[in-house]
C-alpha cells in the first residue's frame, strides 16, 4: 500500500468523533478537549474541518464565528505528533480563513500559549501578528498570546 502524499482537508462531521478524541489524547491532559466538548463543538456555530492521511484522522481545527461579527476565532488547531511538519496545520488554517473570508469575516484571530513557541512561529509566517498579552489566561495561570490576521490578504501583504 502506497502512503498518500497530501492529507485531505474536509469538513469535520458527528461520525469523527473517535479520531478527534484520539487526537487530544496525544496532547498535554490540560490541552485536552472532552469528547463532549467536541460533540458541542460540531454542532455549534462554528466551521471545522479535519485531515484525513491514508484514512486516519491526524488534524482538526475549529474555527468559532458569531453572528454580525467580522471577527472569526481560530478555537483550535490540533494535528497528531507523528504527523507534525507535514504543512497539515498550515493546510487546515488556509482551509479555514477561506471559509471565514467566504461568510463575511474580515480578520481571524487566535490565542496561543506564550511558551508555545512552535505554534506563534507557525502563526507568524502564517500572517498572524500579536495584538494583546493576557495574563492568567491558561487554567494553570500561563499568559495568553493573542494574534490577528486580516482574511483575503496574502501572508507578505499582511506584514
Amino acid at each position: 500500500m502506497t502512503e498518500q502524499a497530501e492529507p485531505i482537508i474536509r469538513l469535520a462531521n458527528r461520525a469523527d468523533l473517535d479520531g478527534l478524541v484520539r487526537i487530544e489524547e496525544t496532547f498535554p491532559e490540560e490541552d485536552r478537549f472532552a469528547r463532549r466538548t467536541w460533540r458541542r463543538l460540531l454542532e455549534g456555530n462554528t466551521i471545522s474541518h479535519v485531515a484525513e492521511l491514508n484514512g486516519t484522522l491526524v488534524g482538526a481545527s475549529v474555527l468559532l464565528l458569531r453572528d454580525r461579527s467580522v471577527i472569526a476565532r481560530l478555537y483550535t488547531l490540533s494535528v497528531s505528533p507523528d504527523t507534525r511538519g507535514k504543512g497539515i496545520a498550515r493546510k487546515l488554517m488556509a482551509v479555514g480563513e477561506s471559509a471565514a473570508a467566504e461568510r463575511g469575516c474580515q480578520r481571524m484571530r487566535l490565542e496561543a500559549r506564550e511558551t508555545n513557541h512552535n505554534a506563534i512561529l507557525l502563526y507568524e509566517r502564517s500572517g498572524y501578528r500579536v495584538i494583546a498579552r493576557v495574563a492568567g489566561y491558561y487554567p494553570n495561570g500561563e499568559t495568553a498570546v493573542r494574534m490577528e490576521k486580516p482574511l483575503g490578504m496574502s501572508v507578505s501583504e499582511s506584514r
